[in-house]
């Protein structure tokens, strides 16, 4: 049965059905267009952009029925709209305005845990939330972790705001999932570590070994060292300028499931100046053979090479084996425990925000801890002199 005054009936094949009047130059008259879908919602949707399309159109003027092109960036207000548009909308938005990786990480999370349960509801307020609910309590039944839960979250508030900001919708922000995750400990390399590490690079310096010591003399990230090329070097004034990184990217019609792809750097701070010591200069001359990358040759680095030659060199060195993000930490930590101010250390390691330089990379080993606690002993020693 046809909603009154609509032109919406639901199908014997359980489909809705929404009919609209178009001028048909062929014929010379006006006749009918159907649009389906799978919800009411959804219909009605269709129709209201069809209409909006072909209001104002003179009959003469050569429409033939066809719904305009431009039909799908129409914004409007006061009607209903799918989760699922706004969503394509905004991944449109995403893709010409941010970085490609972030685009294809915001698609995959939208695609994966997303698009199937939310896409056709409905962005009323009740009804929005009710699916979201539904969709984190999902998510947590399944042991997701709490980055991934606060990552859908994160999406759809984002999708949200696009709608709100283009249809009027109306629908409030998520607030994040109350997840209780225990952070992975951060790993550095202590000081007998460290120091078997650099004797062993040193014992056959080669290199990979000379892209492991620029990483503890500059706190590099391994995108941003395999994407390191001549021209951002300055050896004879020893200055390092971090102006790329690669990464694997998932892309869609190549042979492979990713891509090594060179961007920009993670963030506008993580394009950077680092001063080079003479050492480190003197050692990255000699690998200057003419061709564009420092240590790739003709082409980027692939950093898996770099992770798996680096847990070669720990093997030999009798070091357990880590991650390569472990030579960044450990930079840091021993920057402060030279004595370096934490907003220099914050630029050299390309942050925004110095809190996620004390929170992320400041470890004060078990040495310096002795340290600390130790000098209480004169401390204390001094409180005794002046009471006695």
């Amino acid at each position: 049965m046809a909603r009154h005054g609509e032109n919406i009936r639901k199908r014997k094949d359980g489909r809705w059905e929404g009919r609209y009047k178009v001028f048909d130059e062929r014929k010379g008259r006006a006749v009918y267009r159907s649009l389906y879908g799978r919800a009411y919602e959804e219909v009605k949707e269709k129709l209201f952009l069809a209409r909006s399309s072909l209001a104002g159109l003179d009959p003469s003027g050569g429409n033939t029925g066809e719904i305009s092109a431009d039909i799908e960036n129409m914004p409007y207000t006061g009607e209903a709209v799918l989760f699922s548009r706004a969503a394509e909308q905004w991944l449109a938005e995403i893709k010409k305005k941010r970085k490609y990786s972030t685009y294809v990480k915001y698609k995959t999370v939208y695609r994966t845990h997303l698009e199937r349960q939310a896409g056709p509801c409905v962005l009323s307020t009740e009804k929005a939330l009710e699916c979201f609910a539904k969709i984190f309590e999902h998510l947590s039944e399944n042991e997701w972790s709490g980055s991934m839960q606060k990552s859908v979250c994160c999406v759809a508030n984002q999708i949200f705001h696009f709608a709100n900001k283009m249809y009027s919708s109306g629908v409030p922000m998520l607030e994040k999932p109350p997840v209780t995750e225990k952070k992975k400990p951060v790993s550095v390399l202590s000081g007998t570590e460290q120091k078997k590490l650099l004797g062993c690079i040193y014992n056959g310096l080669d290199p990979f070994g000379t892209a492991i010591l620029l990483c503890l003399h500059t706190g590099l990230r391994l995108g941003e060292l395999c994407a390191l090329k001549w021209g951002d070097l300055d050896l004879g004034n020893r200055i390092l300028m971090v102006n790329r990184t690669v990464q694997r990217i998932a892309v869609n019609g190549c042979r492979t499931k990713t891509v090594l792809m060179e961007t920009e750097p993670k963030s506008e701070n993580s394009r950077r100046t680092i001063p080079l010591t003479a050492e480190m200069a003197g050692l990255l001359a000699r690998l200057d053979t003419g061709r564009p990358y420092v240590f790739g040759g003709e082409k980027a680095l692939e950093p898996r090479t770099m992770q798996y030659r680096f847990g070669k060199i720990l093997k030999e060195s009798g070091i357990d084996n880590r991650n390569f993000h472990t030579l960044r930490h450990t930079f840091a930590t021993n920057c402060v425990e030279n004595g370096m101010d934490v907003k220099s250390l914050s630029e050299l390691l390309g942050h925004s925000d110095v809190k996620i330089t004390l929170n992320r990379y400041v470890h004060p080993t078990m040495d310096s801890k002795r340290k600390q606690i130790d000098s209480l002993s004169d401390f204390y020693g001094q409180i005794c002199g002046r009471v006695a």
